[in-house]
């Protein structure tokens, strides 16, 4: 399992109560009964994760950029 797939599984067990996102070709076991403010408990959780994750990225593409810019000023 990759680290996406680790980490929606582990959003969806831990607000969901989903044990697996599999498909397990059972209607119990692919179908489920979910709150709102779970469903929303858990999407805002993907999003915190998916902001963490993408930060460090954004961060180094602007210092690139900005280092960038005071290069070809000179």
């Amino acid at each position: 399992m990759n680290t996406i797939e680790t980490l929606l599984t582990q959003i969806a067990q831990s607000h969901l109560g989903i044990q697996s996102l599999e498909t397990r070709n059972s209607d119990s076991l692919d179908f489920h009964d979910v709150a709102v403010w779970s469903l929303r408990e858990a999407l805002a959780a993907a999003y915190k994760a998916g902001a963490e994750q993408g930060a460090p990225t954004h961060k180094a593409a602007k210092a690139r950029r900005a280092g960038k810019q005071r290069t070809s000023s000179k």
